[in-house]
């Protein structure tokens, strides 16, 4: 639905911390679906841990993020950017490493004005590797 020259025209973000690769499913003001393709090349692996790369933790809850905001964004909004609020019940399940391919799925769970409710996991191979609930907030100021 789309691609990574889509993603980088609703989001700030660029390498190495743009961390959604493709949106496959999305349905305005409803949920989103996102992908992101794990290599052995990307940055963090090479301190996160020497000899047993793992994905931080953070780096998917922000990957998912990034696909919220992706939905955010897709309203028609003429915000510039989007800023956490809160960030809830974030459990890591299961490691995320090389090879993997996760896909991330948010729901929105309230929307009033500027200000977004989130609920998210992150699935790779259909079994769920992380889930947390976002509260994000658009607004006009530039990064």
């Amino acid at each position: 639905m789309m691609n990574i020259i889509d993603i980088m025209r609703k989001l700030p973000h660029r390498y190495p911390f743009l961390l959604v690769d493709r949106i496959i499913a999305m349905e305005a003001n409803v949920s989103i679906t996102g992908v992101k393709n794990v290599t052995i090349n990307e940055p963090f692996f090479q301190g996160h841990f020497p000899g047993q790369p793992i994905m931080p933790g953070v780096l998917i809850i922000e990957a998912m993020a990034q696909v919220g905001g992706v939905l955010a964004f897709s309203t028609g909004t003429d915000a510039k950017s989007v800023f956490f609020m809160s960030i809830e019940k974030a459990k890591f399940r299961k490691p995320v490493v090389p090879g993997d391919q996760m896909k991330m799925e948010l729901r929105v769970v309230q929307q009033r004005g500027n200000v977004w409710k989130l609920s998210g996991v992150a699935k790779v191979d259909d079994k769920v590797v992380a889930e947390a609930d976002f509260t994000a907030m658009l607004t006009n100021q530039e990064i």
